[in-house]
């Protein structure tokens, strides 16, 4: 067996009665596959909730030298600008925004907000950055001496900005080092995603029904009218779906500056995701809460492969059923390609699933984990 270069993790999900991720008219996403639709999970939606996860007892964040990061149009205001103003002179602070704004976001960021990408900064970089701006307020007399110096500090800060990136664990904060960071304004800035996450659909038909409802006023007397207050309807959908996440190790090591102690609390905070955090749309009224009742995790040094197709060919809404069609595909492409993946699995099905050693939940996140210090060096 080689050095585990990917890590390949599956998932069956199941959720009844949810709406778990909308369009933009307000229906549950859809994806036409196989010859039928089947209800759809986007990527977006999944990672978002594992990111923000930050109450679960494995939150990324929560992991020792994680750093933070931010998503904003705002960042140089918010987190750069403003702690500057009351503290130095208004037009000192005015002269130096425009540079700093233009820094991060581009040559047009200076004519508002809306000109700006919606970009993702880490805790090293925004400190820097505050403290950068906090030097050359101190250090300027007037509006016309901190316009010359933000000017001289601008024409260095790419470079300047390269060598923190270059010297820090988690410039760009976790969230870049696994979901990664493209920059338009400075392509040198982008990350790589080592966390790649496919749409999660059912593996079945799509299940759903419009569900009719009304809110009644409390205070409102029979006299007046006796019907509701509000006639509504919205979607519920109900389903069994696969889920499918790579892990690219030699990613996620480089992007936690070559810390594999880290890499491993990160893969194994994020086995405990996956299988534990639900998408959390309409919770006051669907609780659409669920774990994992399938967990397989491969690991293996050649191009990963979704096990999707396992489901082409829809099956029913039935866990043993889903897991059968999952070990069958497994096993021909086992027989066909013979590339000698390692795995683990949790499982509350009773159907086996091929090479596959059925552990608990922490035993194979601590196994997913152990695979970080056996990948090969870059």
């Amino acid at each position: 067996m080689n050095a585990p270069r990917f890590l390949q993790i599956h998932t069956l999900h199941s959720y009844t009665g949810a709406l778990l991720n909308r369009d933009d008219t307000g229906l549950a996403k859809r994806l036409p596959y196989g010859g039928v639709f089947r209800t759809r999970i986007s990527s977006q939606c999944l990672k978002r909730h594992w990111r923000k996860a930050d109450n679960d007892p494995h939150a990324l964040h929560g992991i020792e030298g994680a750093e933070f990061a931010y998503r904003s149009r705002e960042l140089v205001t918010e987190l750069v600008i403003k702690p500057l103003r009351g503290r130095y002179d208004d037009e000192v602070v005015q002269a130096l925004e425009p540079e700093f704004q233009k820094a991060v976001y581009g040559d047009k960021a200076d004519k508002g907000k809306r000109s700006r990408q919606t970009l993702l900064l880490g805790a090293p970089e925004i400190e820097w950055l505050a403290a950068e701006a906090e030097r050359l307020a101190a250090a300027s007399k007037d509006a016309k001496a901190a316009k010359t110096a933000v000017g001289d500090w601008a024409k260095t800060f790419k470079d300047n900005i390269k060598v923190l990136r270059e010297t820090s664990t988690l410039p760009g904060g976790l969230t870049a080092a696994l979901f990664g960071r493209m920059v338009t304004s400075d392509p040198a800035a982008n990350i790589d995603a080592p966390l790649h996450v496919a749409h999660s659909f059912t593996v079945h038909a799509e299940e759903a029904e419009g569900d009719y409802f009304t809110a009644v006023d409390d205070l409102k007397k029979d006299e007046e009218d006796s019907g509701a207050d509000t006639i509504q309807e919205t979607e519920l959908t109900s389903g069994l779906f696969y889920g499918y996440v790579v892990i690219d190790l030699l990613g996620l090591i480089a992007n936690c500056g070559r810390d594999r102690d880290l890499a491993a609390q990160v893969v194994h905070n994020l086995l405990h995701l996956i299988a534990e955090v639900s998408p959390g749309a309409k919770l006051g009224s669907t609780a659409p809460y669920g774990r994992a009742e399938l967990m397989l995790v491969e690991a293996g040094d050649r191009q990963p492969r979704s096990l999707a197709t396992a489901y082409r060919k829809p099956v029913g809404h039935d866990l043993d059923e889903a897991v059968a069609a999952l070990d069958n595909h497994l096993a021909r492409l086992d027989e066909t390609y013979a590339t000698d993946e390692m795995r683990r699995c949790l499982s509350v099905a009773d159907t086996p699933l091929h090479g596959a050693e059925r552990i608990s939940l922490n035993a194979l996140a601590a196994w997913s984990a152990s695979q970080v210090k056996d990948a090969p060096d870059a």
